[in-house]
């Protein structure tokens, strides 16, 4: 069958153009063609330049890594110090060459001797390069024509100890290497800008093709002849006319029809859907495609009648045509439309507006808030206590306390804010908490129930003009937590079963934000008791140090920060300060479980280090144990700092992982970081912790924190540091008192995070409370020994504890003589208790056991054991040392 409608179209097209136009695609055709090319052209060029630009930057930064790593590797410089360092260097600097993948590493002496080349021939010769500002300690880079040929290289100092400069080493690459990469790269870049121009090429072709297709072969003339006529029937009508496309987007829209329908700009060509300006069920209409005749819509402020039919093509459906015309007139039959948009924007406004934060109490005030005026005269909102307090109500209204009042007046007699209340059974709001739904009191007047509550206020409510309430339970997750009550006055009409639906909606989105705000709060609650029992509740007793703390718990909730003052043996105390990273219950759990590790490994007197390793360990098998579980909430990541100091000799003796640096106040202000080296955070294993271990005089304050102290998202770490050196700088402040100066320098308001300081000022035993002795190994020394002993407690004044310190001393030394090595020497200790040490050269560790009645021995340790408050041992570098601890006579305890 022929169609007479193609026929026609075709024959008008051909009468407009008389030929088969092809001009408007082929300069299109060309037009991208030309920008395809450039564009290409351009993306090759700066490839190219990109590409020898980032070659010589890694040639720089591979040149720099391997002389940096070379020049500070362990020993170097007790190499280059010796006899012969060629015959140390060569070897290594070739597997180091071949490893960092460079040319050369030469090592020079400071004058730029080789002591190292890959052609050997060359050590010995002079260094082809400007060594001068790597002599001054920094690190060179420059191009050079060396003995291998045009080169870049770096070269870095070797520096003793002492920041002395005493060699040089060089690493580089050959520029021809750096450029080979290049072109090798290059073949690449020209294959893929010449694939990217076929591809755009044929698409160029694809698009011009197409247009031509669209255009049925018009030229511009044609085409904008064709288009005034358009637009001069089109956009001249005062009628809206819209054409929605079988796929729901707008494909036209006259200037009448924007106007009635307030469109953007870009409407056309969007989904209906999608343009917020339009009216919902007016939406509806024009993506469904059904005809309508005469059917009136709301547009904003305007009623319209709307038109629609179908467009056909061929017999196929391609979309709707709708016609639009304002009847704003018949916009009075629509006042319940507005009512039910302000309603929606109250809805709208609360969803935004309430919940704002995890506040019980504030989240009832924004509901209440959010109501006046625009739904009630006056509203109050009850809770039950137990919701206060995080725990879930008993489910009775006898418990109630008004948590929010709001208000278009002042001076209303309603309950006050913080008012306990005990509601009768017969009231709207007992009756509504029991059941759980809401309860309409069109007439307070006339409701005996509600003014049995309190007759004499109920009457001031009425004198006051409040006549009608609605009472709604604020319920979430099929638990009531309270009620939410909206009052009005004479001003407005009474409630009614509309009224009824907005309000449930209204407090529904208020009562999920006060269960989620009621469950935040018990977790908090829970966590913070769980820190409390966890963290030191006091310092223990001992004379080693003046110790003052603080602790303060995040804004957001509590953390795992804590710190310890653990009494060790000899007078020693140990100085703790740790963080897990994490807040809630879990990183306090996981906290309480580190401290614990660490008292329980502090017992054993080992040293920073390897106590440090032992709590590695531990952190890496909770993460293991955890990750296995359901829960799957490992510790993910923890810091400690362990510092012991010793108020015999005033050494300090430290080790870290993953913590910030201590801070050290000299007695005359000045304060210092000492360079305690670094470790990894506990639980990554791998690395061996390292300790530092310093001097420190008689009333250094040594200051241990957490990283909430010097952090914050507002000022870099660096700024930190210099606010706490800053803090500290004072002259003759106690402790207690620095604590509160940093504090208030650093955290004036809020702590974003936990924050945990620890500040202990050393004092030292006096000479007088100390005596040692050498012991020969003979047997017959110990009867010396004891006498020295004996005279030594009598100037002491503790001769009660003569006989015991010399049963214990007489054992000790025996066993030393017999079973350990020399030195052997003996140490009193007089401070809160009497301390006596045995130190011996042996490793080997004393054994308690309990002696047959057959034996001849074994029994020393034993009645050390019984005779003691606290014995044990502790190795050291040179051995070991058995102590025994005796409380001085009239001490009611001991740290």
């Amino acid at each position: 069958m022929v169609d007479h409608s193609d026929r026609s179209r075709s024959r008008s097209v051909r009468s407009l153009s008389g030929r088969r136009p092809r001009s408007v695609a082929r300069q299109v055709f060309v037009l991208q063609a030309v920008v395809i090319v450039l564009l290409v052209a351009g993306a090759v060029i700066a490839l190219v330049l990109q590409s020898f630009h980032d070659a010589e930057i890694e040639a720089e930064r591979r040149s720099v890594a391997a002389a940096e790593s070379f020049a500070h590797s362990p020993g170097i410089v007790d190499v280059l110090k010796s006899p012969d360092p060629s015959k140390v260097l060569q070897p290594l600097t070739e597997e180091a060459r071949k490893l960092a993948g460079v040319d050369f590493i030469v090592v020079t002496d400071t004058h730029g001797i080789r002591y190292t080349h890959p052609r050997p021939e060359l050590i010995g010769k002079k260094f082809v390069g400007n060594i001068k500002p790597s002599l001054e300690g920094e690190v060179h880079v420059e191009d050079v024509q060396g003995p291998l040929g045009h080169e870049v290289q770096a070269i870095v100092p070797v520096t003793a100890p002492d920041h002395s400069v005493v060699g040089l080493v060089s690493a580089g690459l050959r520029v021809k290497n750096v450029a080979n990469t290049v072109s090798r790269q290059l073949v690449v870049i020209f294959a893929s800008g010449a694939a990217a121009l076929a591809l755009a090429t044929g698409g160029a072709a694809l698009v011009a093709k197409r247009l031509r297709r669209q255009t049925h072969g018009l030229d511009p003339a044609q085409m904008t002849r064709m288009y005034e006529h358009h637009d001069a029937v089109l956009h001249s009508v005062r009628e809206g006319v819209l054409i929605v496309g079988r796929d729901g987007r707008l494909l036209l829209a006259n200037d009448e029809a924007e106007r009635l329908l307030d469109l953007p700009p870009d409407a056309q060509g969007r989904r209906v859907e999608e343009l917020d300006s339009l009216d919902p069920a007016t939406a509806e209409l024009l993506v469904s495609g059904r005809v309508a005749t005469d059917e009136v819509y709301l547009a904003g402020d305007r009623m319209l009648v709307v038109n629609q039919r179908r467009t056909d093509h061929n017999g196929g459906s391609l979309g709707t045509v709708a016609t639009l015309r304002d009847s704003t007139q018949l916009l009075a039959l629509s006042g319940k439309v507005d009512a039910a948009n302000e309603r929606l924007r109250l809805l709208y406004d609360a969803g935004l507006g309430i919940g704002t934060t995890l506040d019980v109490a504030r989240t009832a005030e924004e509901l209440a808030e959010m109501s006046v005026p625009r739904f009630a005269d006056f509203v109050t909102v009850d809770l039950a206590n137990a919701v206060l307090l995080g725990e879930e109500p008993t489910g009775t209204a006898a418990d109630m306390c008004r948590v929010a009042v709001s208000g278009i007046r002042n001076d209303h007699p309603l309950y006050p804010r913080g008012e306990l209340i005990t509601f009768l059974p017969s009231t709207p709001q007992a009756r509504g908490f029991a059941t759980g739904r809401s309860v309409v009191v069109p007439d307070l007047a006339s409701a005996p129930g509600w003014r049995a509550q309190d007759p004499e206020r109920t009457d001031d409510v009425i004198a006051y003009g409040i006549h009608s309430l609605l009472t709604t339970p604020l319920q979430a997750r099929g638990v009531v937590l309270g009620m939410a009550n909206f009052w009005r006055s004479r001003e407005a009409g009474k409630f009614d079963e509309e009224d009824r639906s907005l309000a449930e909606e209204l407090v529904a989105r208020a009562a999920v934000s006060i269960d989620n705000a009621r469950r935040y709060a018990r977790e908090h609650a829970l966590a913070v008791m769980l820190q409390r029992s966890l963290l030191p509740r006091a310092l223990p007793e001992q004379n080693a140090l003046d110790v003052a703390h603080r602790y303060l718990p995040a804004q957001s909730g509590v953390s795992g920060d804590w710190f310890d003052v653990i009494p060790l043996s000899g007078n020693r105390v140990a100085l703790v300060v740790g963080d897990v990273v994490g807040h809630g219950l879990h990183a306090a759990a996981t906290m309480g479980r580190l401290r614990t590790a660490v008292h329980n490994f502090s017992t054993l007197d080992l040293p920073p280090d390897e106590l440090l390793g032992h709590l590695d360990d531990l952190v890496d098998r909770i993460d293991r144990e955890e990750g296995t579980t359901d829960v799957g909430v490992g510790v993910v990541g923890a810091t400690c700092l362990y510092a012991i100091y010793d108020p015999v000799s005033r050494h300090c003796t430290m080790a870290r992982a993953g913590h910030h640096l201590p801070a050290l106040v000299q007695p005359d202000g000045r304060v210092e970081f000492p360079d305690l080296p670094a470790g990894p955070p506990l639980g990554l294993g791998g690395m061996p912790f390292k300790t530092a271990e310093l001097d420190l005089a008689v009333g250094a304050q040594l200051v241990l924190y957490t990283d909430g102290l010097i952090e914050d998202r507002t000022r870099d770490i660096d700024v930190g540091m210099e606010l706490l050196r800053q803090a500290l700088a004072h002259v003759g402040r106690s402790p207690e008192q620095h604590c509160g100066a940093v504090l208030d320098a650093l955290l004036p308001a809020q702590a974003q995070d936990d924050v945990a300081l620890l500040i202990a000022r050393t004092r030292a035993l006096s000479p007088d409370q100390i005596a040692e002795w050498d012991v020969p190994l003979d047997p017959a020394a110990v009867a010396g020994i004891r006498a020295a002993v004996a005279e030594r407690l009598d100037e002491w004044d503790l001769s009660e504890l003569a006989f015991t310190t010399e049963l214990i001393l007489s054992e000790l030394i025996t066993n030393a003589i017999r079973h350990a090595s020399a030195p052997i020497r003996v140490r009193l200790l007089r401070d809160r208790n009497l301390i006596c040490e045995v130190s011996d050269g042996s490793s080997t560790s004393p054994h308690l056991r309990y002696a047959a009645t057959t034996d001849e021995g074994g029994r020393g340790l034993f009645l050390v054991s019984q005779i003691a408050e606290h014995w044990g041992t502790r190795y050291t570098p040179e051995g070991k040392v058995i102590w025994a601890q005796q409380p001085l006579p009239g001490a009611t305890d001991s740290p």
